[in-house]
């Protein structure tokens, strides 16, 4: 590159023409992921810590999911709120084929068919008593192997009610081998796997843990199977392992504290990988909008904007509305 004079680099940001002909990296309303809450009841239920976030009943749900194709947005994943009466020790809800999950997953399915694609949560913390994503010991420790025996059928459990993509999000190992393994046994080739496979165990979570319902229930943490927030080279382990058992796709969790293991991720494997924008994340745009301190509209665009950067297939967001609103015009 030559010096400057010759060289100035504000010349091709002069104007907004020019600005939108050199720009890198758009977003557009087809990379993102719309998290939806299921409730239980009969009316909107506003979620105190997410604001404007709702669970919403299954009939809503599809109305939800309608105006995500309208706007353009390609998925929706579907989280329950499953009442406190339905809980146990041993999740055993997640495996009822009428579930919350598996109703809505399932109305959505026939209302729209293949003009949106429906995510599945695989994890037994919306279902366990304790709030633990999978089956607990005496001491309270999260027992691998057995828990993953379960996954698997909830897994089957909801290919049957119609997800498209599931998502397996407890972290036990070798979960994403033996779901593949359950669903190619029962002609589920085209059900897709996208992977949490780097999920940290962060502070970012706890406005989710008040949408399903699990806040309160948690018993210890999560430390023993989600990853530590310092390590990196172990996220790069995870993925490479949850690929090699038939992920189709990845998820990096949560997604701006993190970047850099997406860019690792991306580099590394060249495979389609994700980010959720965890509702921690969101809850902190809305209140530093709220108290004057930003512009939403360009704090969530802008955010968007470095996932994508950092090597995102796609943005899983509660903004997801509102942003595609925006990038429509």
């Amino acid at each position: 590159m030559s010096a400057y004079p010759d060289t100035r680099l504000r010349r091709t940001r002069a104007t907004g023409w020019s600005r939108a002909l050199h720009r890198e990296r758009t977003v557009t309303p087809a990379d993102l992921i719309w998290p939806l809450f299921v409730g239980s009841g009969d009316a909107e239920e506003p979620i105190a810590t997410l604001p404007g976030v709702s669970r919403w009943p299954v009939a809503v749900i599809v109305e939800r999911a309608r105006e995500a194709v309208a706007l353009g947005i390609p998925a929706v994943a579907l989280f329950p709120n499953t009442p406190p009466e339905l809980r146990s020790a041993d999740g055993a809800e997640a495996l009822n084929s009428a579930n919350l999950a598996c109703r809505a997953i399932a109305a959505v399915k026939d209302a729209l068919g293949d003009s949106i694609g429906v995510i599945a949560d695989v994890a037994l913390d919306p279902y366990t008593s304790h709030g633990q994503d999978g089956l607990v010991d005496a001491t309270g420790y999260v027992l691998n192997d057995a828990t993953v025996d379960v996954l698997a059928r909830q897994a089957l459990v909801l290919a049957n009610a119609g997800a498209d993509i599931l998502a397996p999000s407890d972290m036990m190992d070798g979960r994403i081998g033996a779901i593949r393994t359950a669903l190619e046994s029962e002609g589920h080739v085209n059900v897709q796997l996208m992977s949490y496979a780097a999920k940290y165990a962060s502070a970012f979570y706890g406005p989710f843990r008040d949408a399903v319902g699990s806040r309160g229930l948690l018993k210890g943490d999560k430390r023993s199977y989600q990853m530590d927030p310092a390590n990196a080279e172990e996220a790069l382990r995870e993925v490479e392992q949850d690929l090699a058992e038939g992920a189709d796709s990845v998820i990096v969790k949560p997604g701006l504290a993190y970047l850099d293991i997406v860019t690792r991720v991306r580099e590394t494997f060249g495979v389609p990988v994700f980010a959720y924008q965890v509702s921690g994340e969101y809850a902190m745009i809305e209140a530093a909008a709220a108290a004057g301190m930003g512009d939403r509209d360009a704090l969530v665009l802008e955010t968007l904007t470095s996932f994508k950067r950092a090597g995102c297939t796609g943005v899983w967001t509660y903004h997801a509305a509102h942003a595609a609103r925006l990038l429509n015009g």
